[in-house]
């Protein structure tokens, strides 16, 4: 039995500590106590912490007696808070997708000989794993991962609820979309190039470009095409678009009534009760991942994986939460049994490229019942 904090007791920081709980010993910490007390009523092995991971020195003193970290705090900390992990030379599995770059903490990570898996969720994260493993595989020329996670019920207009902070979902929508054809970093728009595409179980969903690539923007430079896009239904694009370019999610404070503030933190507090996700909310959670390349014959393959998954009913634990969360514990096991022990800032491609941790991950996911099927 190992010692594992996690910070951050969100809707996938509180699954994660919960499913972590059935096999280690698991403090869960957040800033928010009433949040602490409502997880440990779902799981009494847990124990809590009121923690603000802003306070370096009160963070490095609560991560002493741990054997590994979880990080699941909000984007905007994430970067930072990551930093101060290593410098407390704990091994980390970190989920916040902050939008520095991990890779500059690499050679601090080094120094301090610690392993930090970066952007272990769902996408990114198996969609890299998936990736990393079929890289050792095949000659790939070609990775599109299409992804979305979605309310069963759907509220005009947006047709949207989030796990997360609005204003993370935002930043999808603002942040320039980087993907790679013919070997080029293209950037666009975000919420451009639009396409309807079928799903089984869900129907027609619309993609949309988003800087979703992250790490695999520069740990594959041999594969020629890079791409992924965000999925909503149809229509919430235009309603979102409509909302940009207005000026809505503009960081520029404006004068109203005398008050100073930020169009996009009016709009992230009122689009906080539109689209937060209720806890018991039905959702579910849909992926495809197309790998296109040459086997050793040099015959052309396609693979395809696809991910259904809903809200769990039995647990209460949203799809998102099952779907990121249980990625990342996953590869905190395979960690902990010694698994994947190499040191610096690792993004999960780098993991999903050992046979043994691929296979570990897709086994850990499947007893959970997160299930990708392969075409």
């Amino acid at each position: 039995m190992s010692k594992i904090i996690v910070l951050g007791a969100g809707m996938v920081g509180s699954a994660m500590a919960i499913d972590l709980a059935k096999i280690h010993q698991v403090t869960l910490t957040d800033l928010n106590e009433e949040r602490l007390d409502f997880v440990k009523q779902k799981c009494n092995s847990l124990q809590i912490l009121p923690l603000d991971v802003t306070k370096h020195l009160e963070l490095n003193m609560a991560l002493q007696n741990y054997d590994l970290v979880i990080c699941a705090v909000p984007g905007f900390l994430g970067f930072e808070t990551l930093k101060q992990i290593i410098l407390a030379g704990k091994n980390v599995v970190d989920i916040s997708f902050f939008p520095e770059n991990a890779f500059d903490l690499n050679e601090l990570a080094i120094q301090q000989n610690v392993t930090a898996i970066v952007d272990c969720g769902v996408a990114p994260g198996m969609g890299n794993i998936i990736l990393g493993y079929y890289n050792e595989k095949l000659k790939l020329t070609d990775f599109e991962c299409l992804v979305g996670g979605l309310p069963k019920i759907k509220k005009w207009p947006f047709c949207y609820k989030a796990p997360f902070s609005p204003i993370d979902v935002i930043e999808e929508y603002t942040r320039p979309a980087r993907y790679v054809e013919n070997g080029n970093i293209i950037i666009r728009e975000p919420l451009t190039d639009c396409e309807y595409v079928e799903f089984d179980n869900v129907g027609t969903l619309e993609s949309f470009n988003s800087d979703g690539l992250r790490s695999i923007l520069f740990t594959m430079p041999h594969i020629k095409n890079r791409k992924e896009k965000t999925l909503r239904y149809p229509g919430h694009v235009e309603y979102i678009r409509v909302l940009k370019e207005s000026g809505f999610f503009s960081n520029d404070k404006i004068m109203v009534n005398g008050l100073e503030f930020s169009p996009l933190d009016f709009t992230s507090k009122i689009l906080f009760k539109e689209w937060k996700l209720g806890e018991n909310e039905e959702e579910f959670t849909v992926m495809r991942i197309t790998l296109k390349g040459t086997n050793e014959n040099t015959e052309t393959v396609e693979v395809v994986y696809n991910l259904y998954d809903e809200y769990c009913a039995k647990t209460q634990t949203s799809s998102m939460a099952r779907t990121t969360g249980y990625t990342a514990t996953a590869v905190a096991n395979l960690c902990l049994e010694g698994l994947f022990t190499n040191k610096g800032i690792f993004p999960p491609e780098l993991v999903g490229k050992h046979e043994n941790c691929f296979h570990y991950i897709m086994k850990y996911l499947n007893e959970r019942g997160v299930v990708y099927s392969k075409n």
